[in-house]
């Protein structure tokens, strides 16, 4: 049955009452008891529950009573559901039938309950023992050669079992540990670590508290971290000035109601969230920078000549910083018109910005994948840290970078190893305290995962969570090669796209999940987390699991292990297994610079903060300070424009978290019943002769004689920069190329692809 489809702009903010009527529908929906439901919630987030499933936004000291968010209650009920996906489900089901639904589909069937192998005679996933399962896995990666498996990460698992699965991939010979964080910041990892000698941000939640000014670029807060509206909302009431850069119109970054607060729900109050929005082109970020540096550049010129105030912090720059010069003298030579052109932005707006941060004594600049996933993303991220260091906006209480991450330990599980990149992983250390030389050769990231899937040099994929076949570009040709591996092996709560595209072998692993209980040996076990603030969280699972036959993450990654590789008494899988402490302490022995006193900490409050050294002035870079970076052009896009060529966008609604769809309808967009949409402005409607609501496909113009197009997209009218299109996420993956990713980050460019329309025929 086709959905309703209905498109009408929604007047309502973020929050508010449309906040708690999609939670309320989703948790009938999943057929979760009210007060199973309404206990979990209140655990969630909290110092002694659980940490939520879906973003890593920080976790507050003193929490909310209610401190979770619209999406975050989603992930918790699409965990909790009574739906069950069991052998049963599957008896009834070919693949190649399951391979024609929808993603939401696949999903809402429920939790896993028992780990399957697929059979091809019958073209269906039947239940298997684990032993058994273990045994043909280990003996399916014995067979191969350690460089043609991958073992990919998403960013939901444990630091815990992160710390193993990045362990077991070494022992067994290999840094093909492809993340999540391949997909989105790893831009911010290359960017921040060469320029401030840190691969993350550097602020905390308590900044939000002392910040007088709040930059935003390319995030959509209330979809993706809606639980960081409430500092922006207490910032923005004592005065705080919040200005977006964003091509789209963010409800979150607009107005907002708190469902906290009975008395805004009742008079159904809003707060006005930016004070300036400005729609930057996209892929024209670095441009909009580049003039909010040249106004204060030349606005301290002005005044060192006037005899006045200087603008810059001259003290700062002097003590902590490298490049200046060279910098100051690419702004001050910048053109205006070039500016203007390439930000979509009139000079006027940019500078009404600058005026604000030039007066500002404490900023956080705020940005998302909008700036990172660009082929010169990197200039995106070094172009924030250029404004950041003008002012002395690093390392200064209410100051600093802050990139959003998505996955809720996606920038934890870097910390504990999960790196293709052996300069980053204390190799020496692990081979001391495992008695093994670990691979020193760089491993594949997610680009290079899919190049070698393409090229058949990769012949095994092991996934640690995660929808990867979804989540990649060119997904129509990623699909075809898929079939070519010889095993895959998938640990997963819920069935995806991912377990039925599969190679010659192929296991679904069910796991336990994070909200549940995990009792091993030693008893009830906890598992740690790491936020976007770099704060340490302890999370303790009482549900009580989806099937009785589900095992946890650790105990089936020391099933593969032991299966796998050579005894080694140095490492003690089975304890770990039993208790979780003993990882801990593991983790601790490698990394003691963060994780001192690991498991006496973990629960702390707001979490144990792991320390950041660009925050305390120490820049571990090549020069020993910041260094300005001066960028090469004013375009991100890496393609030059041409008539015809859109920028294509491709966008989360706020009904999914990443691949995952919990439903059909984006409220803030107004879109209803569908996702094969683009949003298009008004003014390109009429210029390519398009009306509301016809259908058309978009190709990709990319060069390689490769056809790429996804057609059935009707047309929104919507207020989108002219020159832009905006579509979903992961409907329109197959228009990326593999190719077409961020230099020296290998991020997927997925926020500035080209593309042409093209008509389809009248039906």
């Amino acid at each position: 049955m086709k959905d309703k489809i209905a498109i009408k702009p929604y007047a309502g903010p973020a929050g508010g009452w449309g906040s708690v009527r999609s939670v309320g529908e989703i948790l009938w929906r999943e057929h979760v008891p009210p007060l199973s439901s309404t206990h979990e919630l209140l655990r969630q987030n909290k110092a002694d529950g659980f940490a939520c499933v879906s973003c890593a936004w920080s976790k507050p000291s003193n929490a909310h009573p209610f401190e979770f968010c619209e999406n975050g209650a989603k992930a918790t009920a699409w965990e909790l559901t009574t739906n069950r996906t069991d052998p049963a489900f599957f008896a009834a089901h070919p693949v190649t039938e399951l391979l024609g639904w929808r993603d939401y589909d696949l999903e809402q069937q429920g939790r896993l309950t028992h780990p399957m192998r697929y059979e091809a005679a019958s073209d269906r996933y039947v239940a298997v023992e684990w032993a058994a399962a273990f045994a043909e896995i280990g003996a399916e990666l014995k067979a191969l050669e350690p460089k043609s498996v991958v073992f990919y990460a998403s960013g939901r698992a444990s630091l815990e079992t992160s710390y193993m699965y990045g362990l077991l991939a070494r022992l067994y010979g290999t840094n093909n540990l492809p993340d999540s964080s391949n997909m989105c910041h790893e831009t911010t990892s290359v960017a921040l670590k060469t320029r401030i000698g840190v691969p993350v941000g550097t602020t905390k939640l308590e900044d939000f508290d002392h910040a007088d000014c709040i930059l935003f670029f390319g995030q959509n807060v209330g979809s993706n971290a809606p639980r960081l509206l409430h500092p922006l909302q207490q910032a923005a009431k004592r005065g705080c000035q919040i200005i977006t850069f964003n091509p789209l119109k963010e409800r979150g970054l607009e107005r907002f109601t708190n469902p906290q607060s009975p008395i805004e729900m009742l008079t159904k109050a809003e707060t006005s969230i930016s004070s300036q929005y400005h729609q930057v082109r996209a892929g024209g970020d670095i441009a909009v920078l580049m003039g909010l540096c040249k106004y204060t550049i030349e606005a301290d010129d002005a005044a060192r000549t006037a005899g006045l105030p200087p603008v810059l912090d001259h003290d700062f720059i002097a003590a902590h910083c490298d490049g200046f010069e060279a910098f100051a003298a690419a702004a001050r030579g910048c053109d205006w018109a070039a500016i203007e052109l390439e930000a979509g932005l009139s000079r006027a707006a940019i500078t009404e910005a600058a005026e604000v941060y030039a007066r500002a004594e404490r900023v956080i600049a705020v940005y998302g994948m909008g700036l990172t996933q660009h082929v010169l993303g990197i200039h995106n991220v070094e172009m924030i840290v250029n404004l950041l260091l003008l002012r002395g906006n690093i390392g200064r209480e209410g100051a600093g970078v802050c990139p959003v991450r998505g996955h809720s330990n996606v920038q934890g599980q870097r910390t504990v190893g999960i790196s293709e990149k052996p300069e980053l992983v204390p190799l020496d250390k692990l081979a001391v305290q495992y008695g093994f030389e670990p691979p020193r050769t760089k491993g594949l990231n997610t680009v290079e995962a899919c190049e070698g899937i393409l090229d058949g040099s990769v012949c095994a994929f092991v996934g640690l969570g995660g929808n990867f076949i979804r989540a990649i570009p060119d997904t129509v040709r990623m699909e075809a090669a898929w079939s070519k591996l010889r095993l895959t092996v998938q640990i997963a709560t819920k069935l995806n796209r991912n377990h039925l595209v599969k190679g010659e072998v192929s296991y679904v692993l069910p796991c336990i999940g994070r909200i549940e209980r995990d009792v091993q040996a030693t008893g009830p076990q906890s598992v740690a987390i790491e936020d976007s603030t770099s704060c340490i969280h302890g999370s303790r699972g009482e549900r009580t699991p989806a099937s009785p036959a589900l095992l946890s993450e650790p105990a089936i990654l020391a099933g593969i292990a032991k299966a796998t590789l050579p005894p080694n008494p140095l490492v003690p899988w089975d304890d770990w297994v039993a208790d979780y402490a003993r990882v801990r302490d593991a983790i601790a022995e490698t990394y003691p610079q963060f994780f001192a006193n690991f498991n006496a900490r973990m629960f702390e409050p707001g979490g144990f903060y792991r320390g950041n050294a660009a925050r305390e002035r120490r820049f571990e870079t090549a020069s020993g300070k910041a260094e300005f970076a001066v960028p090469t052009v004013l375009s991100a896009t890496g393609f030059e424009p041409a008539e015809g060529l859109f920028r294509l966008m491709t966008l989360r609604s706020n009904d999914q978290f990443n691949t995952t769809i919990y439903g059909y309808y984006d409220r803030f967009r107004g879109i209803e019943g569908t996702r094969d949409i683009v949003f298009i402005n008004p003014r390109d409607i009429e210029r390519h002769g398009l009306t509301e609501g016809a259908t058309i496909a978009l190709r990709t113009e990319y060069g390689d004689g490769i056809h790429r197009e996804v057609g059935g997209l009707r047309v929104v009218s919507y207020a989108i920069p002219e020159g832009c299109l905006g579509a979903y996420y992961p409907e329109c993956n197959p228009l990326i190329p593999v190719q077409h990713h961020a230099e020296q980050s290998f991020v997927p460019a997925a926020k500035s692809v080209p593309v042409r329309i093209v008509m389809t025929p009248a039906r």
